[in-house]
């Protein structure tokens, strides 16, 4: 198996413990990868990049694309080689499609970058909303955070497959975002149903943390007392 590296700025624990301030640039974090996702500085939306494009995800459900000098709290890339991919031809909902790469992909112990490329009955996202010192915790940003809803639509979803051992280093299991087919519009995706498309697979062996040295992070208590039920809320699957 070839391999591929992931490269993570932060850890999702530090976002969950509020540390939203930027510590790695996106013209950095382009350097060592073509595909992810991630957030923004003051966690003002969302990102998700494919074919070395990367896209500004904001609070409103609105798209751009991203500014190198603009900067993340918390993203992860990848330079994507498709290795696996698989047609579907029939309408599926998350759930159905997730047990669809659960069979795909060749260990639930190796970190996977997904891309779903096709046309949507309907995609349901939210998108983190801006926030201003002295920040909450993430999961009292997420009681307040807008959602949207596409139909009838052609779009990208992109994401990765974290093993389970990694929870609080990123997201275990899928974390997928989502961008239209005219990049207008967006965000972390919540549910969807997938009239057809295709799935592409890339294994990643290798996982590369670049973790803060500002002061913040260097004196931040990162313990969680309920790693598990936090993730899920902020996921929105709680």
């Amino acid at each position: 198996m070839d391999s591929h590296v992931i490269y993570q700025a932060s850890t999702m624990v530090a976002l969950l413990s509020g540390l939203y301030d930027g510590t790695v640039t996106f013209g950095e974090l382009k350097k060592h990868g073509d595909f992810g996702i991630g957030t923004f500085h003051q966690l003002d939306g969302e990102m998700i990049a494919f074919d070395g494009e990367f896209f500004h995800l904001y609070p409103d459900g609105t798209a751009q694309k991203v500014s190198l000098d603009e900067s993340t709290p918390f993203s992860s890339v990848t330079f994507f080689e498709q290795q696996q991919t698989a047609p579907l031809n029939k309408a599926v909902t998350r759930q159905e499609l997730e047990k669809i790469l659960d069979d795909l992909v060749p260990s639930p112990n190796l970190f996977h970058a997904i891309r779903i490329d096709g046309h949507f009955q309907e995609v349901h996202t939210r998108t983190v909303p801006h926030q201003d010192k002295p920040y909450p915790p993430f999961v009292e940003v997420t009681k307040s955070q807008p959602s949207f809803d596409f139909a009838d639509v052609d779009g990208v979803i992109a994401g990765f497959w974290t093993p389970a051992f990694a929870q609080g280093i990123a997201v275990a299991g899928y974390h997928l975002h989502f961008i239209n087919d005219v990049r207008d519009g967006g965000g972390h995706v919540m549910d969807f149903v997938l009239e057809q498309g295709t799935i592409s697979i890339c294994t990643c062996t290798d996982f590369q943390l670049a973790l803060p040295q500002d002061n913040a992070y260097l004196k931040q208590d990162l313990s969680v007392a309920d790693l598990e039920r936090d993730i899920m809320i902020a996921e929105g699957s709680y």
